[in-house]
């Protein structure tokens, strides 16, 4: 699945975010994870590989530590809201229970 136009937006922000592209601090880190959050809650998918991918050939990245790194991270964000996305609580007029 390719990139849309909004992921690779937020991708050049996290770029452009990041001053020091051979690691990431901790403040980065949650910065980042907002990122993704706000995509995913948008109802934005991504490809992890897609993500790797690019920042790989993005062209400023020094280190490949960082770049995995953010690609775990957006793979974290994704995993989370899909399962907290399968705890949704039904409402009465969604209940199949016969009442």
């Amino acid at each position: 699945m390719p990139l849309t136009n909004n992921v690779i937006i937020k991708l050049n922000e996290i770029t452009t975010m990041i001053e020091d592209k051979t690691k990431l601090s901790e403040l980065e880190v949650e910065e980042i994870k907002k990122i993704f959050r706000k995509l995913v809650e948008n109802d934005e998918r991504y490809d992890l590989d897609e993500i790797e991918f690019w920042f790989e050939n993005e062209g400023s990245w020094i280190s490949r530590t960082p770049i995995i790194r953010i690609t775990n991270l957006a793979n974290y964000v994704q995993d989370k809201y899909q399962q907290t996305a399968h705890l949704r609580i039904l409402s009465d007029d969604d209940c199949s229970c016969g009442n």
